[in-house]
């Protein structure tokens, strides 16, 4: 008998079914071990020995391989054609030996890059051994991972309290969203303006710009003013122009190559929108398996792969399919040959393309993401194969007769489609190319101006990164590997140092202290050309060419010893350093030219940045006689002093009380009149204090509005805004809105909607929380052990008893072991379950800082231990 390993149980069930009877499929479900989320996981000092742990659902599957092992002839490790699945075959092949269940069998690795029959059964035909060099490259990431991220998360936390983590990889995504931040910050606008004029010559219009004036070339600033403008625009108006020359440059534009990783993440993101997590969640499913007409089909190959390249196969059936489809004039004389820029030839196995060219998307229906992404796919490699496009770009250039002023006009026209008639790349920053066609004019001719117009411009800083531009900008400088980039970014989110507006990543001020205080400190270890120095190590690991123990012993020497100088300092020095380091965006000079530093409230004392429990703030130096605080981010001018003092927006007609727009540690907020516990409401991140008038308070204030009653139960339907933001709530259900301003429009029939969409989907009434993960039984009385998805985040559950994860911990990560840890910590201190009517009855959202001072237990919890690792199950590697 053969037994084979591979991840998943979907990929199991389909190759089981191309192996036939002779062989026993199992999954491991990714990672069957981690590391220990813990101080001691990797030993420097015992030459970087690494503990393993299996954690309870891991434990069992591997008793089912060492139980089938047994009986077996030949054990295949078939797991995924790349490092993390070399890495899943080493860790399965190591319990194994320890259990010695393995006696005389044979043990192969095969490898295959889609999941198709013939893919499968020709690798069985070529297995080789174990590739150790791959597996030491992945222990030595592995261990760089995890030191980082569990010597620099303490220091982290003990020296800028409310901070996370930091991470080798992940920080440096977060430098280059900062430093993005701050180009755009420091950018001065500059005025300019152009001239255009309609022309006519020969009865047909066209536009041309001003290239040329008073004899001399324009440059993009030389129109400086409005005055330069217009004069410019008088001697178009004044002169007469005929046609210098027209030149016609023919031209080609080729096909991109088929998706790497990269490359999908990037298209993924500009044409459909996906986040790269959303964008690698539908490719695995592609991957591994879609049920077609009662089969199971692998429709892509594999889509963790830096290759540009095509098996010639596919290159054929390419050539075929397109031929049929849009005829021969469309195919190229030769197959079109890509070929990888990636460093190491390990790693680069071929390109992300459909298993059949037949298969076209229209014809399967998929739905949803699957059909999208697939389709995406399907027309790049199509594209990849087909012909060029043929353009023609056309210049006229205009002068006129005393030679002092310049016209220049520009189009292009596609005289043969070729792959554009399938698929365009998309771009980031689209140029301004003229793509029209110009009217066939002569030289010599005489060009009449119909009418000039002079245009007002302002230069524009660089865009904030996208997910596209910033996985484009850390493959360009050899920051991390793209299979990492979706899980870095999540965690970016996911620790609140990142937020999106309209698609772009922008630095929340916990973002920009992290990144201040690593340049500060560690800067070597956030500078890019140091992490991309680190990949290129790890890349001569996987190689062959450097032992895995000489790059860490290299690593950590250096790194012990920055550390180690860090912990010496004292939080005031940390602060000092700080303030001076993020002076001009939290002390941002005043309009009117006083001190920004000089505390509002009192005068005489001094702003500068302070740290408690709940992160870092800005105070005065005078506490506690002044006790004015307010957030780091300071807008300027108006917006500033909206901010900062606290201003009355005016009379409630309902109780006469004042409406206040206060200023507070966590944010502005609107305060219902005075007196010791008066009517709150933070502002929604997305509503400018500058901007807050009287009718925008009370509308605050009078959340949760009721909607309706539900047609069902005739029971109320509220609309808020919570801690996880704007929603509905029926009867304990809560459902999210889309945006704040639909917290005072959403209708009874949208409400009802969203909250019937909610309980379809299994996590809508307390009690009927969506369970997370299954743990196993307790030690203890057998009872199971649950993730469960809450109201207020995931939580642990044993018969009445529910445990909180601490913040920053993965719930996918937890252990049985770590769960009933927690659940006795909770039983201790007398806690159960508690009346459902406290938590179903709603109420106003609290204020800001009350919430803070309610979740404080939380905090500290998560302070004191490390932040848990990602999910075993998942493949994408820690960074």
């Amino acid at each position: 008998m053969n037994v084979v390993v591979v991840e998943s149980p979907a990929k199991a069930k389909t190759i089981n079914k191309y192996l036939g009877g002779d062989y026993v499929v199992l999954a491991s479900y990714g990672h069957v071990r981690d590391l220990p989320p813990k101080d001691g996981s990797v030993r420097p000092d015992e030459d970087f020995a690494m503990s393993w742990d299996v954690d309870a659902k891991s434990s069992k599957r591997l008793s089912d391989i060492a139980e089938a092992v047994k009986k077996a002839d030949r054990l295949i490790l078939a797991t995924d054609p790349d490092r993390e699945g070399e890495a899943i075959s080493w860790h399965v092949l190591e319990v194994l030996q320890k259990k010695r269940v393995l006696k005389d069998a044979q043990v192969q690795r095969v490898v295959f890059n889609a999941i198709t029959k013939s893919a499968v059964t020709e690798a069985m035909k070529s297995p080789r051994d174990l590739d150790m060099e791959l597996v030491e490259a992945y222990l030595a990431r592995r261990a760089l991972d995890y030191l980082v991220g569990f010597t620099l998360s303490p220091v982290l936390w003990r020296k800028l309290p409310g901070s996370r983590s930091a991470g080798r990889v992940q920080s440096v995504a977060l430098r280059l969203i900062v430093d993005r931040e701050l180009e755009i910050e420091r950018f001065q606008t500059q005025e300019y303006w152009t001239v255009e004029a309609d022309m006519a010559s020969g009865g047909e219009s066209f536009v041309a710009r001003m290239v040329k004036h008073q004899g001399k070339r324009l440059t993009k600033f030389d129109l400086a003013d409005e005055t330069s403008a217009m004069a410019a625009k008088a001697a178009v108006e004044g002169a007469s122009f005929k046609v210098a020359s027209v030149e016609k440059k023919p031209g080609k534009r080729a096909p991109a190559p088929p998706f790497t990783t990269s490359t999908l993440q990037q298209e993924a993101a500009r044409k459909l929108g996906f986040s790269a997590q959303r964008t690698m969640q539908a490719a695995q499913k592609l991957y591994e398996g879609v049920d077609i007409g009662g089969e199971t089909v692998g429709l892509i190959t594999y889509m963790r792969t830096d290759g540009v390249q095509a098996a010639p196969e596919a290159i054929d059936e390419a050539r075929q399919v397109i031929g049929g489809i849009y005829g021969r004039e469309y195919v190229p004389e030769q197959a079109r040959l890509y070929r990888t820029k990636a460093k190491n030839a390990q790693e680069a196995h071929e390109a992300i393309r459909p298993t059949s060219l037949a298969r076209n998307p229209g014809s399967l229906r998929l739905d949803g993401d699957l059909g999208r992404l697939y389709e995406l796919i399907w027309k790049r490699m199509i594209a990849s194969q087909m012909e060029s496009a043929r353009i023609e770009r056309t210049t006229i250039e205009l002068e006129s007769a005393d030679g002092q002023t310049g016209l220049r006009a520009t189009g292009q026209v596609i005289l043969f489609d070729g792959y554009l008639a399938v698929y365009e790349e998309g771009r980031d920053d689209p140029d301004d190319e003229e793509s029209g066609r110009l009217p066939l004019v002569k030289e010599g001719a005489e060009a009449r101006v119909a009418a000039a117009r002079a245009a007002q411009h302002f230069t524009e800083p660089p865009p904030r990164y996208s997910e596209a531009s910033l996985v484009k900008k850390m493959e360009e400088l050899g920051i991390g590997r793209p299979s990492t980039y979706a899980s870095i970014l999540t965690v970016l989110r996911d620790r609140a140092y990142v937020r999106m507006e309209k698609n772009r990543f922008i630095p929340e001020d916990k973002g920009r202290l992290v990144t201040a205080f690593l340049e500060q400190f560690f800067r070597r270890y956030v500078e890019y050309d140091f992490t991309a120095a680190l990949e290129e190590k790890l890349d001569q690991v996987s190689a062959g060419d450097l032992d895995w123990k000489v790059l860490l012993r290299d690593f950590w020497q250096d790194f012990q010893a920055a550390v180690g100088e860090i912990s010496e300092l004292r939080v005031t020095n940390v602060l000092d350093a700080l303030n001076d380091a993020l002076g001009p965006h939290i002390f941002p000079e005043r309009a009117d030219g006083t001190d920004p530093r000089a505390c509002p409230t009192c005068g005489t004392g001094r702003l500068s940045l302070k740290t408690g429990k709940f992160g870092a703030f800005i105070g005065c130096s005078n506490y506690p006689e002044c006790r004015y605080t307010r957030p780091i981010a300071q807008p300027d001018g108006e917006e500033a002093d909206a901010a900062n003092g606290d201003r009355e927006l005016g009379t409630d007609p309902e109780t006469g009380l004042v409406v206040f727009l206060k200023s507070g540690r966590f944010g502005p907020y609107v305060q219902l009149g005075e007196g010791d516990k008066p009517k709150r409401s933070s502002l929604p991140k997305t509503w400018s204090p500058a901007a807050m008038d009287l009718e925008k308070g009370l509308r605050l204030l009078r959340l949760p509005r009721e909607v309706g009653d539900h047609p069902e139960d005739g029971k109320p339907i509220l609309a808020g805004i919570g801690r996880y933001g704007p929603f509905v709530q029926h009867d304990g259900t809560y459902a999210n809105l889309e945006n704040v301003d639909e917290v005072f429009e959403v209708g009874l029939n949208r409400a009802v909607a969203l909250l019937a969409e909610k309980k379809a989907g299994g996590k809508g009434r307390r009690g009927e929380a969506a369970a997370l993960k299954e743990l196993g039984a307790h030690p203890a009385d057998g009872a199971p052990v649950r993730v469960l998805s809450g109201r207020y985040g995931p939580y642990i559950k044993h018969g009445s008893t529910n445990a909180n994860i601490p913040r920053g911990g993965d719930p996918q990560a937890i252990t049985l072991e770590q769960a009933v840890a927690l659940l006795a910590e909770r039983e201790a201190k007398g806690g159960g379950k508690k009346p459902a009517k406290k938590a179903a009855k709603p109420k106003a959202e609290k204020p800001a800082k009350a919430a803070a001072e309610k979740k404080a237990p939380a905090k500290k919890a998560a302070a004191k231990k490390p932040a848990a690792k990602k999910p075993a199950a998942k493949k994408a590697a820690a960074s």
